[in-house]
């Protein structure tokens, strides 16, 4: 009888639940739930809620799914990865009851609130030991909750993250992770514990902190009501549990220094591991424990860039320029030489990037002639320009500290195109190696990673999705020169 590990991938638009074979983590099969995306409450402008029960309902309605559809019994699946939209806030009463809807990480609500902590606190001490402002982060929100709800604040009996109350769901034991705690800005890397000082900064009770268990290990064991509700076995042990991004870097075999995950959809989002403790970026980089991190040597810090104005603006093209496909934009990109003859268009249309230190400046089209130009140079300046933010993104995190080795990244919609990888690859120098994974799929193989062999983890992804690797071009020349045109458009609109 075979083996199985099931992965969760609870995002804020769907839950995607993957089945990997236990002995060999081989892909047997992924589904999504619901077939259309899921909605959110939006009370106010800038806020973003999710109830819950909801991800519950959809992942139970996944887990028969994947039962049904792949001949899969409760008592073949022998352990649960959990992966889970980073930052968002759950609060729970003493009966295990959500007291309020979940304020999920695309809310804005508690940026005020992280900004004045910032400056009371002061900026060397949060960069140094939080190494983050806490921002719009879990802990600001919290206090958000205790500043603006105090009813239900004196009712909470722990806070939760979304991934965190998704194990207590299938288990009744409520706990948390040191991974999960530095993505609320609740840990202090400096003294590597749970960060008091900005509790009490916030009058926050650390009593309501959930126990501390590891990223990889029994964190807890499916209960009766569990196992009544999800269809899995009873004493079924949930073994990895990380938010959304960590989750994406292990699933692309990226866990030492040097080593980077990129994501090229909507947005996109560089993610470089480090065992430097630098945040002189802190405002514009996000650094958080990887799911490796090492306690004792406070090592293995993931730091996550992320680029709004990514993938939107393909899409944008493609439903405004008279074009039928993404196959077709690539064609007639193609076609242009590198530098899109002096077209430079600036992506950044998808709201503040925090990059540019929270600026927002939209999209710029720069350098068109009417009588020369036409939507290839379009096409191929918007590929350009998103693949220049990446690079650009890059620099910042090499002056903070980085020094890429390889990177990784999904075969997403932008790493398709091959203009857009080799020119990222031409530029940073470095081979960009290509794989066809998804988180669900990563955190189903992350449930082996108790046994703590990284090493054959590392294998399995080459064996199974490798797709192919890009390679920098010796001719550097018109990259460097196109992307100083572009970097030196940018600088004007930044600066101005």
């Amino acid at each position: 009888m075979t083996k199985y590990y099931l992965g969760l991938d609870i995002g804020s638009s769907s839950i995607k639940a993957a089945i990997v074979e236990k002995d060999t983590g081989k892909s047997i099969g992924v589904v999504q739930e619901p077939k259309e995306e899921m909605g959110m409450f939006a009370q106010k402008n800038g806020w973003a809620e999710q109830e819950p029960n909801d991800w519950w309902l959809h992942i139970c309605n996944a887990i028969k799914s994947l039962k049904k559809q792949y001949n899969i019994n409760s008592n073949q699946i022998k352990g649960v990865g959990i992966s889970y939209q980073m930052h968002g806030l759950v609060l729970i009463d003493k009966d295990g009851n959500p007291l309020r809807k979940s304020i999920i990480w695309c809310d804005s609500r508690a940026v005020e609130t992280g900004n004045k902590a910032f400056s009371e606190i002061g900026e060397d001490k949060c960069s140094t030991q939080l190494l983050n402002s806490p921002a719009n982060f879990t802990a600001s929100k919290l206090k958000w909750v205790k500043d603006n709800e105090p009813e239900i604040y004196n009712k909470v009996y722990k806070f939760m993250l979304p991934g965190d109350y998704i194990a207590y769901k299938f288990s009744n034991t409520i706990n948390t992770t040191i991974s999960g705690l530095s993505e609320g800005i609740f840990w202090d890397f400096k003294n590597d514990t749970l960060a008091t000082f900005l509790l009490e900064h916030y009058g926050i009770d650390a009593a309501l902190v959930p126990e501390i268990v590891d990223t990889f290990g029994v964190q807890g064991l499916v209960d009766e009501k569990g196992a009544l509700e999800s269809g899995l076995a009873v004493e079924t042990p949930i073994l990895y549990r990380a938010g959304d991004q960590p989750n994406n870097a292990l699933s692309l075999n990226v866990f030492n220094p040097g080593e980077v995950a990129a994501t090229g959809g909507t947005s996109g989002v560089v993610y470089a591991v480090t065992d430097s403790l630098s945040a002189k970026e802190s405002s514009r980089v996000n650094n958080f424990a990887h799911v490796n991190y090492r306690k004792e040597k406070a090592i293995n810090i993931g730091k996550l860039l992320c680029i709004n104005g990514a993938g939107i603006q393909y899409r944008w093209l493609l439903n405004n320029l008279a074009v039928s496909s993404y196959e077709e934009m690539n064609n007639l990109a193609s076609q242009i030489p590198v530098g899109s003859d002096g077209v430079c268009l600036i992506p950044f249309g998808n709201g503040a990037e925090r990059m540019l230190n929270n600026k927002e400046i939209g999209t710029r089209i720069v350098n068109m002639n009417l009588n020369n130009h036409h939507k290839g140079h379009m096409c191929r300046a918007a590929l350009e320009g998103i693949a220049f933010s990446f690079v650009y993104g890059m620099e910042i995190l090499t002056s903070d500290g980085i020094k890429p080795t390889v990177i990784r990244a999904g075969n997403d919609n932008l790493f398709r195109s091959e203009i857009f990888a080799n020119t990222v690859a031409t530029l940073i120098e470095q081979e960009i190696e290509i794989y066809n994974t998804t988180g669900a799929i990563g955190a189903a193989r992350a449930a082996n990673l108790h046994k703590g062999d990284f090493k054959s983890f590392g294998k399995v992804i080459m064996d199974n999705d490798h797709v192919m690797t890009f390679m920098p071009f010796k001719d550097k020349k018109p990259y460097i020169e196109a992307y100083n045109n572009w970097k030196k458009e940018l600088e004007l609109i930044v600066h101005k």
